[in-house]
């Protein structure tokens, strides 16, 4: 399978040769943090002393989940296809991020439960009319789970061949938090209640009963230990499409900045598919949904910020954009000791 095929790999000299340079930059070492591993991470990346960012490419991946029908979401299912189109309208928080970036956006219909109308900057993917409800089957068939990632390795492509520097993977689904936490359970052998949170807004009791839910679907789904059979018996098309955009970017050398929780399963399922993956893996944020640190802490990820985020569609990812901007012009513009005549450290 394709996705199996190895990641690519980063360039070792050039990015020993990006630390040498900012260790002679006028600063104390270390003293912009994380600022510094960035630009030393994108120089190796790009195998460029002097890496830049100028062409992001967003992609928010959609679809509708059979476990809704266990009441475990405060919003009803139709949100998904009417945020599609609030996407495509120009009105969500991505849309607006996006055009303040100056990044491309393309949404990607994998499976809402009804089909929609011809709409701009959204295409049409679908598989199927949403996932079967995972407490009672597994959540899609084989051919299925592969079509999804298909569909993620197809827009990876659509992103390499419109020479992005930077890829963001985004989501909307509603119900994507009960089958994320799922996934996370089943893949690292925790108890659902160690990762359920609120999601879109549930209350405690809400909280409770998808803790219930999840439990009940990975008893049924105990006998999946391999990561596509897991993503088959309890994923989402969006989240599987996420998997197989992660991978097909990761094996053609593009930086991915990942998201929050559901996209950081996503990135966890990447990585254990095909190990290199994680190499081009930016992380931008600590959700506030609680397992998200267990996510983060699976992957050995550092994220960039805690600012009490959980609204997903990349938005997160997109906020740091200006960030990595900014820690590459660091790197690429200050001035050395010696060109400044200021004095080094004894």
């Amino acid at each position: 399978m394709w996705y199996f095929d190895n990641a690519a790999g980063l360039n070792l000299a050039i990015q020993e040769q990006a630390k040498q340079h900012q260790a002679i930059l006028t600063k104390p070492a270390g003293s912009l943090g994380m600022l510094e591993e960035i630009a030393i991470q994108f120089s190796a990346m790009q195998s460029s002393t002097s890496p830049k960012i100028d062409n992001c490419y967003i992609a928010v991946f959609a679809a509708d989940h059979g476990v809704v029908e266990e009441n475990i979401s405060a919003f009803p299912q139709a949100v998904t296809a009417e945020m599609v189109r609030n996407f495509s309208r120009g009105g969500a928080a991505i849309s607006v991020l996006a055009k303040q970036i100056d990044a491309k956006l393309v949404v990607i219909n994998t499976g809402t439960v009804t089909e929609l109308e011809p709409l701009p900057g959204v295409e049409d993917k679908r598989i199927a009319n949403g996932t079967c409800n995972f407490t009672k089957q597994k959540a899609m068939t084989p051919e299925q789970c592969e079509a999804a990632l298909l569909v993620g390795k197809t827009i990876a492509e659509q992103a390499i061949s419109s020479k992005a520097d930077i890829f963001i993977g985004g989501e909307m689904g509603i119900g994507n938090t009960t089958s994320s936490s799922a996934l996370a359970c089943a893949l690292l052998n925790k108890d659902a209640q160690t990762l359920v949170g609120p999601g879109t807004g549930l209350t405690p009791d809400g909280i409770t009963h998808k803790v219930k839910i999840i439990q009940q679907a990975l008893s049924l789904h105990s006998s999946c230990k391999d990561p596509v059979a897991i993503l088959e018996s309890l994923g989402g098309f969006e989240i599987v499409a996420l998997v197989g955009a992660y991978i097909r970017a990761a094996q053609s050398g593009l930086p991915c900045i990942i998201d929050g929780f559901i996209t950081s399963v996503a990135a966890l399922f990447a990585s254990k598919i095909n190990p290199g993956s994680t190499h081009w893996f930016i992380y931008s944020h600590q959700s506030a949904e609680p397992g998200h640190k267990i996510i983060l802490d699976a992957l050995n990820a550092q994220p960039l910020l805690n600012i009490g985020m959980r609204l997903g569609e990349g938005s997160a990812a997109a906020n740091i954009v200006c960030l990595l901007k900014n820690a590459l012009s660091l790197h690429n513009n200050m001035a050395t000791f010696e060109q400044a005549g200021v004095s080094e450290k004894s």
